[in-house]
């Protein structure tokens, strides 16, 4: 459906050549000659943004009506009275142009509008429709986003076959887990979870594996590790690839042969537990460098899923995840609104969220607390980066090399499939070695 218009100018002229660069550009146009006409095609058609003429201070009672619909306004003026503008601008009108205005700046300016009206509809439709589910629905609505709610659903029901979770640090692997175990017939038992990085060797045995009394000086009695307390539900191991290679062996024994032996012990125990790995490494890399046996990566990656960085995602499964965060940190900052004005929304959806979901939860979170007892969360609550920042619909250009953009391109593809350089060699149709090469030439890190 194209985008719509609705001009409203006294002068016939002006509403014919506006009208022809608005249908030019690809817009719906509507024309109407007096207020009382542009108020009435506008309750009959709702466009999505009207250009109206700014004459005089009665002549705002144009721009009044307007407002009370909840139009999305861009005034054009022939003078330079400011005290019109400041008042125009207090009735919610978007951009007020000098008239007549240049045609490329007054189709940007209602590009920029349209677009951040329909990202305020799309945020008012899934408030109603999506969040409420509770459902896989809540990752987006785009085709990866479908897919990856469908692998959720599907491996979920295979509940004794390894998943393994990859993505980058902070994008929501644990919560991914969670869902799985949630939906798989193992969901009436408990759901643990442990982290592989920063714990000794002695520590992450005993809690994962359990001691017996007398396993070493401090064992005073029996302790059950993570793999019997899980009987019968999931255990999740974050960050898989940090995990000591002293215990690998351990691991794989129990995905080869369901069964343990707790530290300082003789005799084997059956456990039957699904168990679900996490990583933001890059598996192979971490084969090759030794520090992760080869034997290992091949029973956990039997079902991989792999999670696209936050920047990476269309803006409006970006929007999804900002009202599913907000709706479930109402409960956890009372008081807070329930709601984000449209320029708050625009400079959200407009950041690149280097630390992703984590990162995102914690600037929602802020600015709740913030805006404690206001109507809406407003820029002024999000962080300095966001009040100095252009929102969506900055189309400014930024020039740029060939070898900048293969960069970027090579850096963003390693990151969606998790680092995994012979997936990525694979999707950027080059050989792995060549892939190497490029990572060494422009000095790639992840």
């Amino acid at each position: 459906m194209p985008d719509s218009v609705l001009l409203i100018d006294r002068d016939a002229g002006v509403l014919r050549a506006t009208g022809g660069q608005f249908e030019g550009a690809g817009f719906e146009v509507s024309r109407e000659l007096t207020p009382e006409e542009g108020l009435a095609t506008y309750d009959r058609l709702h466009p999505d943004v009207v250009v109206a003429e700014l004459e005089s201070p009665a002549g705002l009672e144009l721009f009044q009506g307007l407002h009370e619909r909840g139009a999305a306004v861009i005034a054009l003026q022939a003078g330079a009275d400011v005290d019109l503008t400041k008042r125009a601008v207090a009735l919610g009108v978007e951009h007020v142009l000098t008239r007549p205005p240049d045609t490329a700046l007054l189709l940007g300016a209602a590009a920029r509008v349209v677009e951040k009206v329909k990202l305020g509809r799309l945020a008012s439709r899934l408030a109603k429709e999506v969040l409420p589910s509770g459902g896989l629905d809540v990752l987006g609505q785009s085709g990866p986003m479908r897919e990856l709610a469908r692998q959720i659903a599907l491996f979920a029901q295979s509940d004794r076959t390894t998943v393994l979770i990859r993505g980058e640090l902070g994008i929501g692997k644990a919560w991914v887990a969670a869902q799985i175990h949630r939906l798989s017939p193992r969901s009436r038992a408990g759901f643990f979870r442990i982290r592989c990085t920063g714990q000794s060797v002695a520590g992450l045995d005993a809690a994962l594996f359990g001691q017996e009394r007398g396993a070493h000086p401090d064992a005073t009695h029996r302790r059950l590790g993570l793999f019997e307390a899980a009987e019968g539900g999931t255990l999740v191991l974050q960050e898989i690839g940090d995990l000591p290679l002293e215990l690998q062996p351990k691991v794989l024994r129990v995905l080869e042969t369901r069964t343990i032996r707790r530290l300082g012990g003789s005799q084997d125990v059956k456990v039957d537990v699904r168990l679900i790995a996490t990583t933001s490494r890059d598996l192979s890399a971490e084969v090759e460098a030794g520090r992760l046996r080869e034997d290992l990566q091949y029973r956990l990656d039997v079902m991989p899923i792999s999670l696209s960085s936050l920047k990476d995602r269309t803006a409006e499964d970006r929007l999804t995840l900002v009202l599913r965060l907000l709706s479930e940190l109402q409960l956890e900052v009372p008081g807070g609104p329930a709601s984000l004005a449209p320029e708050c929304l625009e400079r959200l959806l407009g950041y690149s969220w280097p630390g992703n979901i984590r990162e995102a939860r914690g600037v929602l979170e802020r600015a709740l607390i913030l805006a404690r007892g206001q109507a809406v969360v407003g820029v002024e609550h999000l962080p300095g980066e966001f009040r100095n920042r252009a929102g969506v619909g900055d189309r400014r250009h930024t020039p740029r090399t060939m070898d900048e953009l293969e960069r970027e391109h090579i850096e963003r593809t390693l990151r969606h499939h998790a680092g995994n350089r012979t997936r990525s060699a694979q999707e950027l149709g080059i050989s792995r070695a060549t892939l190497i090469n490029k990572i060494k030439r422009y000095a790639i890190t992840l």
